[in-house]
């Protein structure tokens, strides 16, 4: 009998965990892979597109390029989701399933900040960065701010990033004189696991003359003002923000989530619910929303379904371990390694921005292109 798997979400936990099961069962998988877009990105290509750097079809990989034994991808909408008897509904279909790993990541809720949708731009879903790709060329002079809406938010970097980026590109174009920058977000420091990267980021917003507003997050927006979360009103001429995550509506309903998130078992990411696994930003596993370390949850609950499948003991566990690229500007691109659970409390290891770097993130994409696509 093959071994039924149905995979919900082809992001990077999606597509690493469908990548191992196939090269490990092979033949004896039999695996469907599903998502309702068709094709794939990598999250840090949302900045290259807002600032010009790529254009929107340049950064997708259609997902009819995996060609993998025993997995099969299916563009699909998921309707329901039964834990218990690991049934998956979907627009055009029923899933059974021996194993179900749900990794569906994390959805953005724009109408929970008043006045986000009306009165500002949010860059965290393609369309919105390609819409903020028409809308920055037009900024030259005023405020811009780029702003925090809730907590926890993928990609903790992302925020310092576009204020670094939007520097460079408003001084490339002759106007950064004519505008102020400002950056808000609600923790006390940009990376909060990691010192030595906050402190460079600190120091590049000094230097650049970016106004940094730590612990506060965007409450509310009207016409050209910001409200933060104490009632600070900010003037701004262009907003960009980054609105509240949610998970999604299909798993708040299927009894998976507790206080938003799928809770699971650190040591093997594993539901409460026999055979059902969550890996990625959909989880309250502890580490951040970030690609790199769903692709992390991914390998250990592969290693776990694949030891209960040969009937052996499974003795990995996951350590919350990963390492975020952090665009500093300049050309130039710095690395923070992360260790959520190996020691007494999370920490982070700083490496310098460098040209270097900038290579290394290259390979990372490329060799994910590789793995993941053939490509």
């Amino acid at each position: 009998m093959k071994l039924r798997v149905v995979v919900l979400g082809a992001g990077f936990g999606g597509l690493e965990l469908s990548s191992i099961l196939s090269e490990t069962i092979g033949d004896d998988l039999d695996l469907t892979l599903i998502d309702q877009n068709d094709s794939f990105y990598f999250g840090f290509s949302k900045l290259d597109i807002m600032f010009g750097r790529k254009k929107p079809d340049a950064v997708k990989i259609s997902y009819s390029s995996i060609v993998k034994p025993g997995v099969r991808f299916c563009r699909d909408t998921i309707t329901a989701i039964d834990p218990v008897t690991k049934v998956v509904t979907t627009q055009n279909g029923t899933y059974e399933a021996d194993v179900l790993v749900v990794a569906l990541g994390a959805n953005y809720d724009v109408d929970a900040t008043a006045g986000l949708n009306e009165h500002g731009n949010e860059y965290y879903t393609f369309q919105g960065a390609v819409t903020l790709s028409e809308v920055i060329p037009r900024f030259t002079g005023g405020h811009a701010i780029i702003g925090v809406c809730g907590a926890p938010f993928k990609c903790p970097p992302a925020p310092s990033e576009a204020a670094l980026m939007l520097h460079d590109y408003l001084s490339r174009t002759g106007v950064r004189e004519a505008c102020t920058i400002s950056l808000v977000i609600p923790y006390g420091s940009p990376i909060p696991p990691s010192p030595d990267s906050s402190k460079a980021l600190v120091k590049a917003f000094e230097e650049r003359n970016i106004h940094f507003i730590p612990q506060h997050k965007v409450a509310s927006l009207r016409a050209k003002t910001a409200i933060l979360d104490d009632g600070t009103e900010m003037p701004f001429d262009l907003f960009l923000g980054i609105p509240k995550h949610v998970a999604p509506d299909v798993v708040l309903q299927s009894g998976l989530a507790e206080n938003g998130w799928i809770p699971v078992d650190r040591q093997n990411l594993a539901t409460k619910f026999p055979g059902v696994y969550a890996i990625g930003d959909v989880t309250s596993v502890g580490t951040p929303k970030a690609g790199v370390f769903a692709e992390g949850a991914a390998k250990i609950a592969a290693a776990a379904i694949i030891a209960k499948y040969k009937g052996n003991e499974n003795e990995s566990a996951y350590t919350g371990a990963g390492s975020c690229y952090i665009e500093f500007g300049k050309g130039e691109v710095a690395r923070v390694d992360v260790d959520f659970f190996s020691g007494p409390k999370p920490f982070g290891i700083h490496h310098e921005a460098s040209d270097a770097l900038v290579m290394d993130k290259q390979q990372f994409g490329s060799s994910r292109k590789a793995r993941w696509f053939g490509l």
